[in-house]
């Protein structure tokens, strides 16, 4: 689990240039689907070892072309209560503005660790004109240049110094970590209190390494747990919240410290573009997924059809990754909740899946076999033999050929299909690896 860098600044310093510059440096996002919204602005970066989450707060913010001092202000305060740094990005070659001056007076009062990122600083000569930026206090300014890459890794070094180093988290027992995530006024906090709410066995609250991921083990109903909790930090008040935006880096949180997330969609709205945005997040961060349609007392006709209709829109919008459950519950009249639980442990488990080497070679070659990878230039690939990798957070398996750079995704997709037919691996991410033999 790591920390989380925020990017804050006025419109046109190059806040997503800089952010595409320094996650895509070291291919931080690595599938880049069509169709996750606003995914450039949630990226993670590995750098001399350490790992961060980075968040370009620009891009949350509707309409963010004309941004107003107030929906800046917000950005700038959101991102100080949540971020563990905070990268302040202005444009050396326009100076100092009044928007930045405000910015950074929210920032000094914040005794928040502030990087002042230089910005367009595109040749060694712009590099003189940082010096009016020590004006705003905040320590020496970082001059890059986001275009062509000159001393992005200048600063990464810096940020890796800064960043508080994460103490392990305590020693926790081997128990899922579950995390309830969703959209505001989806009904996590109901589905909370309704795993809560009968004879509580609570045994203990665990801080998790980040200040407010909360781990509350349950011992209940023969099922051992950790519920991961983030809810309830925030000082209310603080921030006239923009709630998408706050939303999902609270989520970010959340899903960084689970094993399992349990995706919330209300069933009175079905599939919205939020959800997607915390879908994607979910998948990134490779973690397990129970999708649970909440609100269900409230659909008057619950008819199979109607489950159908309802499951095959959810799969279709979530799409290519489609082998997840997908559960219908009302956390207020309690109904399956304890399902809930139950397939979050079976996810757990699937990820954690080992299958024998004879076993994935019995099994697969013949299927290989009859339906080969089709052939490129006149070259026949040939797939001999397949065994899974040893515990990985995914189950990940490898398959050794002898043209490995010939077999395309359509391919990989039918050799996952294959492996998701024969083996349960229900809410849980495979990967699959060619190798040269």
């Amino acid at each position: 689990m790591g920390n989380i860098v925020a990017i804050v600044g006025r419109p046109n310093v190059g806040k997503s240039t800089l952010f595409n510059r320094l996650t895509q440096s070291r291919q931080a996002i690595v599938n880049e689907e069509a169709g996750t919204t606003r995914d450039r602005q949630y990226g993670k970066v590995d750098w001399s070892g350490r790992e961060f989450s980075l968040v370009d707060t620009g891009g949350w913010v509707l309409n963010s072309e004309d941004v107003f001092e107030e929906e800046i202000n917000k950005q700038v305060q959101i991102a100080i209560e949540e971020a563990d740094l905070i990268l302040f990005v202005v444009d050396v070659k326009n100076g100092i503005t009044d928007l930045d001056s405000e910015v950074a007076s929210i920032l000094r009062r914040s005794k928040k660790r502030i990087i002042v990122v230089a910005n367009k600083a595109d040749n060694f000569d712009d590099h003189p004109l940082a010096a009016e930026f020590y004006s705003f206090g905040l320590g020496d300014p970082c001059c890059v240049s986001s275009i062509n890459g000159s001393c992005s890794g200048d600063l990464l070094d810096k940020i890796v110094e800064l960043l508080p180093v994460l103490k392990e988290d305590e020693t926790l027992e081997d128990y899922p970590r579950i995390a309830v995530v969703g959209r505001p006024n989806a009904g996590k906090s109901s589905l909370i209190n309704a795993f809560i709410g009968e004879e509580r066995h609570i045994v203990t609250d665990i801080a998790g390494t980040t200040r407010d991921s909360i781990y509350t083990h349950y011992d209940k109903f023969g099922l051992n747990f950790y519920l991961v909790d983030t809810a309830g930090i925030r000082k209310k008040g603080k921030v006239n919240e923009d709630l998408e935006y706050y939303s999902v880096i609270r989520s970010i949180r959340a899903i960084e410290s689970s094993d399992v997330c349990v995706l919330i969609l209300d069933a009175t709205r079905g599939v919205e573009s939020q959800d997607l945005n915390i879908f994607s997040l979910i998948q990134k961060n490779r973690k397990g997924l129970v999708v649970c349609v909440n609100k269900w007392d409230l659909v008057e006709d619950k008819s199979q059809k109607v489950i159908n209709t309802f499951t095959d829109a959810i799969r279709s919008r979530l799409a290519p990754f489609t082998d997840f459950p997908i559960l219908f519950i009302s956390a207020l009249t309690k109904q399956r909740i304890l399902k809930v639980l139950e397939l979050a442990k079976e996810v757990d488990q699937n990820m954690k899946k080992r299958i024998p080497t004879a076993k994935l070679n019995e099994v697969l070659l013949p299927l290989i076999e009859s339906y080969p990878p089709p052939a490129w230039k006149g070259k026949y690939i040939k797939i001999k033999y397949v065994t899974q990798l040893p515990a990985g957070r995914v189950p990940s398996f490898v398959f050794f050929c002898n043209l490995p750079q010939w077999v395309k995704d359509p391919y990989k997709r039918f050799l996952e299909n294959k492996i998701r037919e024969n083996w349960d691996f229900a809410g849980t991410q495979i990967n699959i690896y060619i190798r040269e033999k």
